[in-house]
């Protein structure tokens, strides 16, 4: 019984270590976000301090962080919402008709680094005349959130019963109907994962933001620069933007936790 109540004891202060660790940066990022910059040097008032509203109305008026909500959220679901369109049916091609060289060189595209094409594609991209525009933070997030969105449901894909589409064939279904009346109702949940995933990679992303985008098209990422100055840092206002670019996607994360765990376990089982 003493071994037991030792490793307890060891595995709930490792516990609680591992969790401060990593909610102290966010805690201290939330307190300073309502502090002056000078209370925020002030190692005296880390705790205690008067709270003030400025940095927000900075952040939500004075920076037009409103347009950059805008333009985060229509990128996200822009990229998202193609990646699905089109990563869904090939994903869906490559479990069944096992093109397994075609999820080969998705896998490759997943695994190369996306920084490592910024100039490329600028260049190209640039002598397209496409740079600053939407078009281009959508098809550069498109590049990672694509693969993803097909390695993922393969695997889920693979988890369901070939069963269910070989009697859906006999009944008179072409391929295409089997899977749009059978296949995909029953992939929701990894789609939901997957489409997630991808809405969250594309609020954060922000190398492919800084690099392609414009003045009029800045993502909420980006935009978190024009509190740093060369002389001085804003860092009252920068800890605002960046709540206000962390939390509503940590309010996400956490609601359709139990959603994104059920969907990438979905297919660990044949059957």
């Amino acid at each position: 019984m003493k071994p037991r109540t030792g490793f307890r004891v060891f595995r709930t202060v490792a516990l609680v270590l591992v969790v401060l660790a990593l909610v102290a940066p966010l805690l201290w990022m939330i307190a300073a976000s309502f502090k002056t910059n000078v209370d925020i040097y002030d190692s005296g008032k880390s705790l205690v301090f008067t709270p003030t509203l400025d940095n927000y109305d900075t952040v939500l008026q004075q920076a037009n962080y409103v347009q950059f909500i805008v333009n985060s959220l229509w990128v996200a679901f822009a990229a998202t919402a193609l990646s699905l369109l089109l990563g869904v049916p090939a994903a869906y091609s490559m479990s069944r008709f096992n093109m397994r060289k075609s999820a080969l060189v998705v896998l490759m595209a997943r695994v190369i680094p996306g920084v490592s094409l910024l100039v490329p594609w600028y260049y190209v991209f640039s002598n397209l005349r496409m740079v600053g525009g939407f078009s281009v933070l959508i098809l550069s997030h498109m590049f990672v959130s694509l693969p993803l969105i097909v390695y993922i449901m393969m695997g889920f894909f693979d988890g369901l019963p070939d069963e269910l589409e070989e009697a859906a064939l006999v009944d008179g279904l072409t391929h295409i109907g089997a899977f749009r009346r059978i296949t995909l109702p029953l992939s929701v949940p990894g789609i939901a994962t997957a489409g997630i995933l991808s809405f969250i990679f594309s609020w954060n992303n922000f190398m492919f933001a800084l690099v392609l985008s414009g003045a009029d098209t800045k993502t909420l990422p980006v935009a978190i620069f024009d509190f740093v100055g060369y002389a001085s840092i804003d860092w009252g206002g920068l800890m605002a933007a960046t709540t206000v670019v962390t939390l509503p996607i940590m309010v996400i994360a956490l609601f359709v936790q139990k959603y994104i765990v059920s969907g990438l376990t979905a297919g660990a089982t044949k059957g």
